[in-house]
């Protein structure tokens, strides 16, 4: 089944719209607070098309990313009843409660690490941030390295070996997405086991 191969041609032609840069922004930011895509699928497309712009599309990804961030510590800290039961009926639950006893534990480097390069959504970090009421500027700065060097990763590795990739990455997209979908499930059941 190709699904994988259809999306990632779609994203490919969105990458070299004239307005990318302003769906690759509201991707982010969309991403960080409720969406379940991360932009990377929109930004490693988008450099391997324009490679001399990596550095602003990161930067680009990175900020918004953070605003989308500050959208979902609001939603945490002012209206975390209202987004509790969507927690439960999604399966982000026990991420919630992962991420919320990793923020007791190290605090500031949850965003920083954790948040950053997670395979729990970035979002789940930002609600939980609100609703531990993080110190706002400490999850600013934090969410601003995490995204930071998460994004400009994807952008240093789209730009120097994206072109070079590209044919293979077309080829095998469908393998590369199933697998990555048994691995999250795989990941899943074990940690519904253990806990």
């Amino acid at each position: 089944m190709r699904i994988f191969g259809a999306l990632y041609d779609k994203v490919l032609g969105w990458a070299r719209h004239p307005h990318a840069p302003w769906y690759l922004g509201g991707l982010s930011v969309a991403e960080s607070s409720f969406f379940p895509i991360p932009p990377d699928v929109m930004l490693a497309p988008m450099v391997v098309a324009r490679p001399e712009r990596a550095w602003f599309l990161a930067g680009l990804t990175t900020l918004a990313s953070v605003l989308g961030g500050v959208i979902g510590y609001a939603i945490g800290m002012f209206a975390f009843n209202l987004v509790e039961p969507m927690l439960h009926r999604f399966g982000y639950w026990d991420a919630y409660l992962l991420a919320r006893e990793w923020f007791d534990h190290w605090g500031f480097l949850v965003i920083v690490f954790i948040g950053g390069f997670s395979p729990i959504p970035y979002k789940i970090f930002t609600i939980t941030a609100g609703a531990v009421a993080m110190a706002l500027p400490q999850f600013v700065i934090g969410s601003l390295i995490g995204r930071g060097m998460r994004f400009f990763l994807v952008a240093a590795l789209m730009r120097w070996g994206g072109k070079r990739f590209e044919p293979y990455l077309h080829r095998y997209v469908d393998i590369i997405g199933w697998s990555v979908v048994l691995g999250l499930i795989v990941v899943y059941a074990v940690y519904k086991l253990l806990h």
